[in-house]
């Protein structure tokens, strides 16, 4: 009887021992605000560590969590997303665009000197205030829906820009556009400048867009101008994009200014090459231009669609990737490689750098995947806070359909995405801890809407060209 007792009592203090294990096993658990579950997670840190049935937990717009399945147990969240396998990784990060040009898409396509015979004039009679907002609107919805959730962008109008970035939740490296010539919003590059600094002020302290100087390019600015806004920018701490080493025009009027030196050593002799700055397309490059990028930690924006629709050549991306140079994949505008789709630059990028490099196993899929994410960030100088899946990083984050018809099997993740996925794989989007795209759909912006404006406005697009003599094609 005393042994039934004690055995009683001994069963009995081991199952309040496990209620109490269990209690504050469940006090424990941390309160989070998204769980992402049975993912196969992309992180893109230094290891380039991969997850499969991962765990990604967000707490407010940070990253407090990434492993394995068992780490779900440590978390209770007030959102769960279970991806069942589908490929987690970083929102993608397009370094150079022109958002607001997607109102001209396909008009002039294959024209020589496209860009001083027509886009240029276009760009005179059409730029407003209306025109910028709604072709931003629109860029907007199809980078999300591609995957992007930070971009650079160089245009007129950034005011305007910037809005409709706050509206649809994304994040953005937005630049007031300084040319020489007159324009839409400043008489001339003073005007511009001055534009810039406006804008600056206004946007300096919000949490997604970072305000920026965008000298058109070398050749389009004066020497004293590009110094100016060298000058301000450090003085300011904001970046300076601008179309670097990317055409036989600027190559020739630069040459002519400065005594034969390429433009990057022309921008090393004036003081303009900084940490600040952020070169679009740099194709006419040699080693000694390189040499200097890298020497003053210049970011780098490659655009493949653009650079060989234009046939301006194949940037040596690759050896600048390899050499550790700040360099990410961009789109370019919409009137260049005609879509705002980082995932669509993917199989271009691995497959013409094989080409031009004779060498099948170049630009493997791991390392254009890294210029998308990680590699983006840092061609940005934003590489401490997005880019890749860590702890302590600002929660943006995509999620890819590996279920769609193209993306099965899937052996590699990174071949996967490479090789084989469409913009239209992207599920979820996730920026600064916000889902703003769930199953496709946009939660904050209404896409109907946004794509009705974007028509409308393409009619008195067509009336301007037809009327100006242009053929609309």
């Amino acid at each position: 009887m005393m042994m039934k007792m004690m055995l009683k009592k001994t069963l009995l203090s081991a199952s309040v021992a496990l209620a109490t294990m269990m209690s504050t096993t469940a006090f424990a658990a941390e309160n989070v605000d998204l769980l992402i579950t049975d993912a196969t997670v992309l992180t893109m840190n230094a290891d380039k560590t991969v997850y499969q049935q991962g765990v990604v937990a967000v707490k407010g717009n940070k990253i407090v969590a990434v492993g394995e399945a068992s780490l779900a147990d440590d978390y209770k969240a007030k959102r769960v997303l279970d991806v069942d396998g589908d490929i987690v990784m970083p929102g993608l990060i397009n370094t150079h665009t022109h958002a607001s040009m997607t109102v001209f898409r396909s008009l002039g396509d294959d024209v020589p000197d496209r860009l001083h015979r027509y886009i240029f004039p276009l760009e005179k009679k059409l730029v407003s205030r209306d025109m910028v907002r709604i072709g931003a609107q629109l860029g907007n919805v199809e980078m999300l829906k591609g995957g992007v959730t930070t971009y650079a962008d160089m245009y007129y109008f950034e005011d305007e820009v910037a809005k409709t970035v706050d509206q649809i939740g994304m994040r953005a490296v937005l630049g007031e556009t300084v040319i020489k010539y007159p324009v839409a919003d400043a008489a001339n590059a003073e005007e511009g400048i001055q534009y810039a600094l406006n804008f600056i002020e206004q946007y300096k302290d919000h949490p997604r867009i970072t305000p920026a100087f965008a000298p058109h390019a070398p050749y389009t600015n004066t020497t004293e101008v590009l110094q100016k806004i060298t000058k301000l920018s450090l003085e300011h701490d904001v970046p300076v994009m601008i179309h670097l080493a990317e055409s036989d025009r600027e190559n020739e009027v630069i040459a002519e200014r400065s005594g034969g030196k390429s433009p990057v050593a022309y921008m090393a002799d004036i003081g303009a090459l900084t940490p600040n700055l952020v070169g679009a397309h740099v194709i006419n490059v040699d080693d000694a231009d390189i040499a200097l990028l890298q020497k003053y930690d210049v970011g780098i924006a490659h655009n493949m669609s653009a650079n060989i629709k234009s046939a301006k050549g194949v940037s040596p991306a690759l050896k600048m990737f390899d050499d550790g140079l700040r360099i990410g994949l961009g789109t370019d505008g919409p009137m260049s490689g005609n879509t705002l789709s980082t995932i669509d630059e993917f199989n271009q990028v691995a497959k013409v750098h094989k080409l031009v490099n004779q060498d099948r196993a170049a630009m493997p899929p791991v390392k254009v995947i890294e210029m998308a994410t990680i590699g983006a960030a840092r061609a940005l100088h934003m590489e401490d806070t997005i880019g890749s899946l860590e702890i302590g990083k600002l929660a943006d984050i995509i999620v890819i359909d590996t279920q769609a018809p193209n993306m099965v099997p899937m052996y590699n993740p990174y071949s996967a995405l490479v090789y084989s996925a469409y913009a239209t794989n992207v599920k979820h989007a996730i920026v600064d801890g916000k889902v703003l795209m769930q199953n496709r759909d946009i939660l904050t912006v209404d896409e109907d809407s946004v794509r009705e404006e974007a028509l409308l406005f393409a009619d008195k697009v067509r009336e301007t060209v037809i009327a100006s003599g242009e053929e609309v094609r």
